[in-house]
């Protein structure tokens, strides 16, 4: 097994910048706007965003929301191993809303199909729009597209995107891993 960096910290940190500039861009002052981290590793990436979003631009109010899509997965009862489910966190209404899903790795979009049954239970938004970090665009299974892209990456299906979060993981750094 070898692997390469595809982003250093100081890589992810620019990319982040320029991220929160495009959701700025879009949603201006977030009032219609919900952020929702997929988890258990989008959670890391939206809350970043939602932090440079408010200290370095000055957003006063970002409703931000976590969203476990376990239960809601086509592979459910497929895997070997049982599945542990995570906490869904979103207590805010999303009705009406325009909902950015936030992924740190946008591979199969089976993830995101999921996500996109499980975000109705909290009502109707009015627009669903999705920010992957990484996005492993020849892996797709799903016509799904990310409307914000921090890396678009190459790799093919014996190779696997890994993201370690300072918060989780003690360091900021993609790997692009070959089995």
């Amino acid at each position: 097994m070898s692997q390469k960096v595809l982003l250093s910290s100081k890589e992810i940190q620019i990319i982040l910048h320029r991220l929160a500039c495009q959701l700025l861009e879009n949603h201006l002052d977030f009032s219609d706007t919900v952020l929702i981290g997929l988890q258990p590793r989008g959670i890391f990436l939206a809350e970043r965003l939602t932090k440079l979003l408010k200290e370095e631009y000055k957003v006063k109010h970002i409703d931000l929301g976590s969203l476990d899509i376990t239960f809601y997965r086509d592979d459910f009862r497929r895997g070997e191993k049982p599945l542990e489910a995570n906490k869904t966190n979103i207590n805010f209404l999303v009705e009406d809303k325009k909902v950015v899903l936030i992924d740190d790795v946008l591979y199969t979009g089976r993830s995101i199909r999921a996500a996109l049954t499980a975000i109705q239970s909290f009502g109707r938004p009015a627009e669903i729009e999705l920010l992957a970090l990484i996005d492993r665009r020849f892996s797709r299974h799903l016509p799904i597209q990310p409307n914000y892209r921090g890396r678009q990456v190459d790799a093919i299906n014996n190779e696997k995107v890994k993201v370690l979060w300072e918060e989780n993981d003690g360091k900021d750094i993609i790997y692009l891993i070959n089995k």
